[in-house]
């Protein structure tokens, strides 16, 4: 198993049968801002949709600024077919001594509806069951947002409950259904 200190300061590389997971690149300004400027793709996260690719830049340094702290599990999702970054997936926190991580996901919505972010989760997850020693990955998921509900259940997770005023999204308390899959239920699928 990686040693902590390891997977957040050189955060590897994962590859599934059509994408790439890997650190966030300045270079990935352009890529990210057409989809993070999107007010569909952005309407069920904590942030407000890019206005400027400066908004765009400042918020991948902040990602980059993290890797340096090894404070931050951030991976861009790169279709290999285009060389393009489409998306970003992350273990948003990752709680070692209760092995257990919580994962969250944007994808461009031109990639929607092809099994990209499902893939790109399986291949995450499996990471972290495999190389991170977690026993159980949670997805707080908004209630409105029935898509990112569906790639949940998809990879095996159950719905746990509903955490009350649990997150501010675009300055209001909103609720979260809480997803859960644990390490025997996700190879067992």
């Amino acid at each position: 198993m990686p040693q902590t200190t390891t997977i957040y300061s050189q955060l590897p590389t994962i590859e599934s049968e059509r994408l790439t997971l890997r650190k966030l690149e300045g270079t990935d300004a352009e890529d990210m801002f057409e989809y993070a400027s999107e007010p569909t793709v952005s309407r069920f996260m904590p942030w407000q949709a890019h206005q400027t690719t400066d908004d765009t830049r400042e918020f991948i340094g902040f990602i980059r600024k993290g890797y340096v702290n090894e404070n931050q599990l951030t991976w861009a999702i790169e279709l290999k077919s285009e060389k393009k970054m489409i998306g970003t997936i992350d273990f948003v926190t990752w709680l070692q001594k209760r092995q257990r991580a919580e994962i969250g996901y944007t994808l461009s919505h031109q990639y929607w509806g092809q099994g990209l972010m499902l893939e790109a989760a399986e291949a995450l997850i499996d990471f972290g069951f495999k190389e991170m020693n977690l026993i159980k990955v949670e997805a707080p998921i908004m209630l409105d947002n029935k898509q990112s509900q569906r790639v949940a259940e998809k990879l095996g997770m159950i719905r746990e409950g509903v955490l009350r005023k649990h997150m501010i999204i675009k300055g209001e308390f909103v609720d979260l259904a809480m997803y859960a899959v644990l390490k025997d239920e996700f190879y067992s699928r």
